[in-house]
């Protein structure tokens, strides 16, 4: 158990949990405690080491975001070094009399063995370093930085909308859309966190300085003054222990702001670096070609060193003629790979290729073609709100029709008024209309207590009349009885009728064989034995599309396929079939209709009138439509508009109830009607259900 504990320590420790913590509280230690050489040896060492790792691990990074947490350890190094600093400015105050190791080892090295025990050679060396750090390395890459943050932020609106068109085209899924949305968000919040921690080096940079000429200054006084030591000798001591500290950490600072322009002028290229750089320099030999004759020229020339300009010019020509003879091995293995594919008098030239099927694009099954003032409604960036409403669009449907709906594919056409849409099914157009998307549409429900201002219009999915209005005028409008919609909802609403209206167009074999696999899942036995034994697909695929002419969901795919494996053994007629399928969901097709309902108000036709339809069936007349007289058509049109207009004015539902030979039939008659009418047969009533005949048409008078 003891054992299992200090495991979790360690671990918790090595994982960061208590590492970070503790390693703040050591440089707290540091600024505020005195320190013993010994110790100061440890850190400085430790503080090489880190530099020299965190360079290494930014160059090995494939990309900037495999080290997103760089920022956060530039900042923590900064920390510890100015710490370092502060209880190295402390011991060399305090010890500095002492002599050069009075401040430890490690400082000790830096200011006798680096800089050759030389206090004037020191400086210097100090000063160059700062300068490369402060002036070239850390301006250069906190520019890099600032430019490379602001770009970032300004691309993101166009990255998002990229992610949100490859969705909606099918070329990635909802997770690989939410990685790269999550990608494109880390690589901002690092080029600006990079951006505030370049600052840090720039401000340690000055910071070196200033200690330099404090602990030099600080020094020859408390030398001289407290210690008695002459000037020469008390500035031998602490000028160089002063640049011994100076040095210690000036390297790893100038480590780590290497390490930090590396990281922000890396490409984002899932590649090793040194891989990249060899490939994007040497992959052609040319340039070491020319740079090899141009040091060959120099080391000629009388007065240059003639062995190492003519040795560097003989391993440029050699390393290019290496890359050179590469490049030939290359295209003859390709050459032979091209030859064992295709024989030579069957590969057609690149302008004289003969048309293929990739040549010939796929329609859309459901497309949106949207003016340009409409784009902002498809593009999440800018609020638009289209491709949530249409995916819930989808998404209800599919749930009613009980099939997949195909995905919208959305483009802009400049053809297109600018704030016109036209919706499409397999290239055909099925829908369109002129929207204002800077406006709300308040439609007539059919009773409003006034009029309004706006732009007449008629609503594009049911008709109704309608006023496009101000957006500020919505309360007024609600008031006055109008329901008020935005341009979104328009659309959407529009798109959910239209597929609707056609959703026995959505569904193919595809489709079908989906549903049946599903079904296999539950039943396999009911599945083995329908398809494709009794019924095939195409006859599996007619009937359903007959169910959902009807508007009858495919939601118990059981009971129809169970429906269907009986009924199959007595006809192979898709209409019979269906008709038998549309009585074992009868329940399902009432329920459809009318709710919960106890009650079906019902329309039904005058006795002699249905006679004469079921005589004409019995001679034969079923292909050749209703056998009705052009004046009795119309005037049973008339009255069945006339009995649907008063059930939909007492919110109920129009059902015409017939025999069940004729149903078909008159299912045709009443679909491209004005009204939505529901056919029924006497069979297709539960039991449970109580009819009522509201009406009853197809009279000499009506």
């Amino acid at each position: 158990m003891e054992r299992e504990v200090i495991l979790n320590n360690v671990r918790g420790l090595t994982q960061g949990n208590v590492g970070i913590p503790l390693l703040l509280l050591v440089i707290l230690a540091m600024v505020t405690l005195p320190m013993p050489p010994f110790l100061l040896d440890v850190f400085f060492t430790f503080n090489i080491a880190l530099s020299i790792v965190v360079l290494l691990v930014s160059i090995y990074a494939l990309r900037p975001l495999d080290f997103a947490v760089f920022p956060t350890i530039l900042l923590t190094a900064t920390l510890l070094r100015l710490a370092l600093n502060v209880a190295s400015t402390r011991v060399v105050l305090l010890f500095g009399h002492e002599g050069g190791d009075a401040a430890g080892k490690v400082i000790e090295a830096f200011g006798d063995v680096v800089v050759g025990g030389n206090y004037v050679v020191g400086i210097v060396v100090f000063m160059i370093l700062v300068i490369i750090n402060f002036v070239v390395v850390t301006k250069g890459a906190g520019r890099i930085s600032e430019v490379s943050a602001r770009f970032t932020l300004d691309a993101m609106p166009g990255k998002q909308m990229a992610i949100d068109a490859d969705l909606n085209a099918g070329l990635i899924n909802q997770d690989e859309a939410r990685d790269r949305r999550r990608e494109v968000t880390q690589e901002a919040d690092f080029y600006g966190s990079m951006d505030g921690a370049s600052k840090f080096v720039r401000g340690d940079a000055v910071a070196g300085i200033m200690i330099l000429v404090i602990n030099l200054l600080g020094g020859l006084g408390i030398g001289m003054v407290q210690h008695d030591l002459s000037f020469s000798l008390a500035l031998e001591y602490y000028s160089l222990l002063t640049i011994g500290d100076g040095l210690v950490a000036q390297i790893p600072s100038l480590l780590l702001s290497t390490a930090a322009a590396v990281m922000v002028t890396r490409a984002n290229s899932s590649e090793a670096m040194g891989a990249q750089v060899f490939r994007q320099m040497f992959a052609a030999p040319r340039a070491l070609s020319v740079a090899a004759v141009i040091l060959f020229v120099m080391g000629i020339v009388p007065g240059m060193p003639h062995v190492a300009f003519i040795s560097l010019a003989l391993c440029a020509g050699g390393a290019a003629w290496w890359i050179h003879r590469e490049e030939q091995r290359k295209v003859a293995v390709a050459a032979e790979q091209a030859d064992a594919a295709a024989e030579p008098e069957t590969r057609p030239s690149e302008d004289n290729r003969e048309l293929g099927w990739d040549d010939v694009m796929p329609v859309d099954m459901i497309g949106l073609e949207v003016g340009y003032r409409l784009i902002p409604m498809v593009d999440k960036m800018q609020g638009g709100q289209l491709l949530g409403r249409i995916k819930g669009v989808r998404k209800k449907l599919s749930q009613d029709l009980g099939f997949l709906v195909p995905s919208v594919h959305i483009r802009d056409n400049l053809d297109l008024l600018p704030g016109a849409y036209r919706i499409t099914l397999m290239g055909v157009i099925a829908g369109e209309a002129e929207i204002y998307p800077d406006r709300e549409l308040a439609i007539n429900p059919g009773q409003v207590f006034g009029d309004l201002n706006g732009i007449n219009v008629r609503d594009p999915a049911f008709g109704l009349e309608a006023v496009w209005i101000e957006k500020n005028h919505k309360e007024h409008a609600q008031t006055l009885g109008y329901t008020v919609v935005d341009a979104s909802t328009v659309v959407a609403t529009h798109i959910n009728q239209v597929l609707q209206m056609h959703a026995h167009e959505l569904l193919g074999h595809e489709e079908v064989q989906q549903l049946l696999d599903l079904l296999t899942k539950s039943s396999p036995k009911l599945v083995e034995e329908l398809v494709p034994k009794k019924l095939s697909i195409s006859a599996l695929l007619k009937v359903l599309q007959n169910l959902l002419m009807e508007q009858v969901p495919l939601k118990d795919f059981r009971s129809i396929a169970e429906a269907l494996a009986e009924a199959v053994q007595r006809t192979q007629d898709p209409l019979a079939l269906t008709a038998a399928v549309r009585v074992a969901i009868s329940r399902l097709i009432v329920q459809t209709i009318n709710g919960s309902e106890a009650e079906l108000a019902v329309i039904t036709l005058e006795p002699s009138l249905e006679q004469m339809l079921l005589g004409s069936m019995q001679q034969g007349q079923a292909d050749a439509g209703l056998a009705l007289e052009p004046g009795m058509a119309e005037r049973l049109q008339r009255s069945l508009a006339d009995a649907a207009q008063r059930q939909e004015m007492a919110g109920k539902p129009s059902v015409l109830l017939v025999a069940a030979p004729v149903r078909p039939l008159m299912a045709k008659f009443v679909r491209y009607g004005e009204h939505q009418i529901h056919v029924l047969s006497y069979q297709e009533i539960p039991e449970n259900k109580k009819v009522t005949i509201v009406a009853t048409v197809g009279g000499q008078n009506g």
